[in-house]
């Protein structure tokens, strides 16, 4: 499982004309499901992103996780951060896992980021969505589960 975390002042994402999640301060995360990707994947990952320390402290030191600045989540899935592209200049998309597998997956990790206190949106799977980002910083961090979680 493949997250893109950006810290945001504010965030945003439209499917079909309609606002579908948004978060205010906090966190805007672009999740990928790949090939293998387990529950526990989801679990590890949102574990981890609730309590990433990305936010300043009173001494302008990334020291405060989100659920220490009381903010939000918002995730939108992402498919195409399993993309290969070791071969020519299109990528492929084989790694990523097939939408029967990823949706429930994504569903879990945005379920289990809203159980470890932080209040989530997300945006629609599978839709073509416009997002509308304000970062902050800016800080970007990338996981991959299956390099950090061994």
């Amino acid at each position: 499982m493949i997250a893109v975390i950006q810290r945001a002042a504010s965030a945003s994402v439209i499917a079909d004309g309609v606002q579908a999640g948004k978060c205010e301060k906090g966190l805007f995360v672009l999740l990928g499901v790949v090939d293998g990707d387990t529950e526990k994947d989801a679990e590890i990952l949102a574990a981890k992103v609730s309590k990433l320390r990305i936010f300043t402290d009173e001494n302008d030191k990334m020291n405060l996780s989100v659920k220490d600045v009381s903010g939000s989540v918002l995730v939108v899935s992402n498919f195409t951060l399993g993309a290969d592209v070791s071969h020519g200049n299109r990528p492929s998309f084989t790694p990523a896992a097939h939408p029967t597998v990823a949706e429930p997956l994504y569903e879990y990790f945005a379920s289990c980021v809203e159980k470890e206190g932080v209040p989530t949106e997300k945006g629609v799977f599978g839709a073509d969505m416009q997002i509308s980002l304000h970062a902050d910083g800016p800080v970007t961090i990338l996981m991959d589960s299956k390099i950090w979680n061994k």
